[in-house]
């Protein structure tokens, strides 16, 4: 496994309105500029330490006790005058009351049904559960939903969101709870269960891409994603279900199914619909809670489609930010993983545990000096007051949930104080970009011609030995794969190392367009000083045109938000989710973390699937 140059803290947490754990606290408005370095869990949860473990526990809890009544003439006032909130110059219980509020600990019930990752940390920090508890919790949900008929309805279908679980997974519970019983929090992640992609190498399960030619492919590593979710005490639970090789927005796979036979992934919204794709599993599986956190890949909207079908919050990360090696790929032109979670709060953490410079994949060099301590440090309620927001008219589309959706949360942005703009894409660049705008949306996806030069990468450098299929070809003759994709790979394997160099290569004419491409959008938000330009990701079990590809073909970030649900009086799909994306410039995820999360405090669209609710 490659080094990966990690941050040595992760978390960090400005202002948290939705836990019903905490006081919100404002932060200063979202700034560009990452912001200065800090522990774990700052501002507000460590600038009342006094133990310098850099959060506030019950040992901190202790040294105020033992210092009530204490005053400004004492001389020892220097070692809890931090602990003075009130500045009346004296330590009083009132004093006590505030740093408790300053800890995560919450000894109520715990209810593991859309539970945050703070949820879970703060029940676990009180004992009212631990991470094994909630790692048997997962799995019997995986049990009792994942394959089974729950919705009777017509055209109902089992959600098919998991492709396996992980044997190891209590073990790895059980050394987190250890870990917190010696030593405390030390991650916001410590012991909170993760459901990966099944394109994601994993060196204690298969990783199949979602082929059935692939089930024995046990690599030797894991992804260096997977690496960093460890790292921070992740228990990794599970593999989620793909459209096969992440090629499309049905997640259909063949993975531990026989020759010729393939299965589709369910929404659990409205299971009589697909999830998404191509992460659609990781999708259906967070949606309905059968796991605390989920990562996706995508190449041209493949977390940012199950999101918006699945009411989460999903993060492309600018192509750079997180490695990609040990991930199946699809096209590395465009091919980026992210964390897809049920709040813009866990996203933030998830995306914290995952970034870095990795050798192996030396795109993430970009990164250097532009990656903050915690994207947690963005997430201020009022960082929409006094942004910017632009969308472009044409993207918007003609659904009518779409277009009624849209001119509520335009309302609701303008009411948080932000000036929402109009904006009119150039329609003329370059010879690369002879009409603008257009043209980068025109622009395909790069598997047609990069997918056999990049899987021959994988295959050399990863896929187990185990595995004969190890090329297209190989795929093709195994007659393990989803039986409409035939022609697909046939196709692609006749691609030959000349096409792919004019395509891909330094001088390619994709590597052109992607690169002019995000100049132009970056002179699209800067002309019109925005902070972000929006549009739907999605229509509801639908797509918009070619929404998509904005941010695949410029490699500039998106953060996918959802935004409301259809009604019947829509005449759409009734149930069915819209999210807004935001999109914006290289390497500024967290303020894209900002605004989504103003928004989301705003509206709490999220619905939880009620036929997936807590278990008898």
């Amino acid at each position: 496994m490659p080094t990966i140059h990690r941050r040595a803290a992760a978390g960090g947490l400005a202002a948290l309105t939705a836990t019903g754990l905490v006081l919100a606290v404002a932060t200063a408005p979202v700034a560009t500029a990452a912001p200065a370095a800090t522990p774990l869990l700052a501002p507000y949860w460590t600038e009342l330490d006094l133990t310098g473990d850099d959060q506030v526990t019950s040992d901190d809890l202790a040294v105020v006790a033992a210092a009530l009544g204490a005053t400004t003439d004492d001389a020892a006032w220097a070692d809890v005058a931090t602990a003075d909130t009130d500045r009346d110059g004296t330590i009083t219980v009132a004093d006590l009351a505030a740093v408790s509020q300053r800890m995560i600990y919450d000894d109520g019930s715990f209810e593991l049904v859309e539970a945050s990752v703070l949820d879970m940390q703060a029940a676990m920090n009180a004992g009212v559960t631990s991470s094994v508890a909630i790692t048997q919790e997962y799995l019997d949900r995986i049990a009792a939903y994942d394959t089974t008929l729950v919705d009777t309805g017509a055209g109902g279908r089992p959600l098919h969101s998991i492709v396996t679980t992980s044997d190891v997974a209590l073990e790895a519970a059980a050394r987190a709870d250890a870990a917190r019983a010696a030593d405390g929090m030390t991650s916001l992640l410590l012991g909170v269960p993760v459901a990966l992609k099944d394109n994601y190498d994993t060196k204690d399960m298969p990783t199949t891409g979602g082929c059935g030619c692939w089930d024995g492919n046990r690599t030797a590593t894991d992804a260096t994603m997977v690496d960093g979710l460890r790292a921070d005490g992740a228990v990794v639970l599970a593999k989620a279900s793909l459209d096969e090789f992440a090629f499309g927005f049905v997640s259909e796979f063949s993975s531990y199914q026989d020759a010729g036979t393939s299965t589709l992934v369910a929404s659990p919204y409205v299971t009589s619909r697909t999830a998404g794709g191509s992460s659609g599993g990781t999708g259906a599986a967070i949606a309905a809670n059968l796991a605390g956190l989920g990562f996706g890949t995508d190449t041209g909207g493949s977390i940012r489609v199950p999101s918006s079908y699945n009411q989460l919050v999903g993060v492309r990360p600018t192509v750079g930010l997180a490695s990609r090696d040990g991930i199946i790929p699809l096209a590395l032109s465009q091919d980026t993983g992210g964390p897809m979670a049920r709040s813009v709060l866990d996203a933030a953490v998830a995306l914290d545990a995952v970034v870095g410079v990795d050798p192996a994949d030396p795109v993430t060099s970009r990164q250097e000096g532009a990656v903050p301590a915690s994207y947690t440090q963005y997430l201020d309620a009022d960082a929409l007051d006094g942004a910017r927001i632009g969308y472009v008219p044409s993207m918007l589309g003609s659904n009518a949930t779409t277009l009624r959706l849209w001119a509520q949360t335009r309302a609701t942005l303008e009411s948080l104080g932000a000036t929402v703009v109009e904006v009119t894409p150039p329609s003329t660049w370059s010879p690369v970009l002879p009409n603008g705008f257009a043209s980068v949306l025109s622009e395909g996806s790069g598997s047609t011609n990069e997918f056999k030069h990049d899987l021959d990468e994988y295959v050399a450098h990863h896929l187990s030995t185990d595995v004969t299929a190890r090329s297209l070809a190989g795929i093709v003759e195994s007659g393990r794969y989803v039986p409409s994709r035939r022609s697909t790979y046939v196709s692609r394997d006749a691609v030959t190392p000349e096409t792919y160099q004019a395509w891909a290569g330094p001088a390619g004419t994709h590597t052109k367009v992607l690169a002019e491409g995000k100049q132009l959008v970056t002179a699209m938000l800067d002309d019109a000083d925005l902070d972000a330009l929006v549009y739907p990701s999605a229509n509801p079990y639908g797509t918009i045109g070619t929404n998509l590809r904005l941010s695949p073909n410029t490699g500039l970030p998106a953060v996918t938000v959802p935004i409301g649900q259809a009604t019947e009086a829509d005449a759409t799909v009734t149930g069915g989710g819209v999210n807004l994306e935001l999109l914006g410039r290289d390497f500024e995820e967290g303020p894209l973390f900002g605004l989504a999360f103003a928004l989301e405090q705003a509206t709490h669209a999220r619905t939880s699937p009620a036929l997936y609710g807590p278990l008898g």
